[in-house]
This record gives C-alpha cells, structure tokens and sequence, in this order.
C-alpha cells in the first residue's frame, strides 16, 4: 500500500495514516456533474425575492411619506414661506438680519401657542410699546351707550395735582386687631406702573440715537 507523505514528521512509535482506498467504485473524485438547473432555480428564487422585498419596501416608505405629508405638509414648506433669500436681496443688509428675518417669518408659520424664541424681552417690550400706545396719547372708547375719553396718564397726573382728587370715602370702622398685628400703611407707587428691562432701555436708547442722527442728517442736508 502507498504511503508516501502521510508520514513525514510523525512522533515516533505513531503508526503511519494508510492511503486512501482508491478502486473502481471509489476513484478518489466526484463522478457525478453539478446540478446546473437546481442552481438555476435557485439563483431565479433569490432573485425574484430580492426584487419583491425592494417593491415591498418602495411601498411601504411611499405609504409612510404619504402620511407624514398628510400630517405635517410638505417637507420643505418651511423653506418655501419666508425666505427672503429667493426675493430680490435688499442693499446694504448684513446676513445676520436676512437670517433674522427668515426665522421670524418661518416662526410664524408655527401654530400657537410658541415658546418665546428671545426669553420673553421682545413679547414683554411689545407689551409695554402698546401700553405707552395707550397711556400717552388720546382715544375714545364706547362702552354701552357712553362714550369713554381716555386722555394721556401725564395730563391726567396734572389735573389730578391741580384739582385734587375729592373727597374720599367714608372709612369703615377698623377691625379689632389680635395681638401682635398692625394696621398696614398704604404708599404711592414708585413707578407710574412698570418698570422698563434692560433690553427695553438698550431699545430706546438706541432708537433715540438714530432719531437723533437722522434729525441730524435732516437739518444738514437742509442747508
């Protein structure tokens, strides 16, 4: 029996590895050819499988998309409200202030109520612009069948100091007080009702220097 190779480099005292038997029925090699139509079917089944799981899945994410537009618009709507940068540019606007006014005008596409996006200082100094729009200057007002003059809060401080404020009502007897109360003192208000941020303050301090630049300008170009 041919063992040549099968036992080169074993301990010694191993017995060799006999060769393999090699006769008709064993020759030592696949006899039979490869299935070429199983592979066939196979590789036509896997295809086809591929081919629908994309569909399946192109389906799906169209049916998904569809939904999501349904419920939220269109993807982009905030792009297409708003954006000064597809308008004709305006001269001289820095791109800070472009941008501004693109969150601005994307901000109000957004239902209410919305989260203050300056921690409240421009909604409170809007506030306050249309109190002051109110109190210092002269409206009419129809309540029922009367008819309300309001007139500023600074001419009506001076009539007051001029004509005083009449008689007061009688007082009500004071209550007994326990032990250890006191009767609480009334003060005038100091402020004529609130009191201004520091980013209302910056505001019109700036908006006094460009009055004051402008009126400037104004009486240099008249001369």
């Amino acid at each position: 029996m041919h063992t040549e190779g099968h036992d080169m480099g074993k301990p010694e005292g191993v017995p060799a590895h006999p060769a393999p038997k090699i006769d008709a029925e064993h020759p030592g090699y696949e006899t039979q050819d490869v299935n070429v139509s199983g592979i066939i079917y196979f590789l036509g089944g896997l295809l086809a499988s591929v081919v629908a799981f994309f569909f399946l899945c192109f389906a799906v994410g169209k049916m998904i998309n569809h939904e999501i537009v349904h419920t939220d618009g269109p993807p982009d709507q905030w792009h297409q409200s708003g954006n000064t940068h597809n308008k004709e540019r305006e001269d001289l606007t820095p791109n800070p202030v472009m941008q501004q006014k693109d969150l601005a005008a994307i901000k109000d596409t957004f239902p209410e109520p919305r989260l203050d996006d300056d921690d409240g200082l421009q909604a409170t100094a809007d506030l306050h612009a249309r109190e002051d729009l109110l109190l210092n200057n002269y409206s009419t007002n129809t309540e029922g069948t009367a008819t309300v003059t309001r007139i500023p809060i600074n001419v009506a401080m001076q009539l007051i100091a001029q004509r005083g404020l009449g008689a007061a009502p009688a007082a009500a007897a004071p209550a007994t007080l326990m032990a250890g109360d006191s009767a609480p003192a009334i003060h005038a208000p100091l402020t004529d009702g609130f009191a201004r941020t520091g980013y209302e303050l910056d505001t019109i301090e700036a908006r006094e220097q460009k009055n004051s630049f402008n009126a400037a300008e104004t009486k240099e170009n008249k001369k």
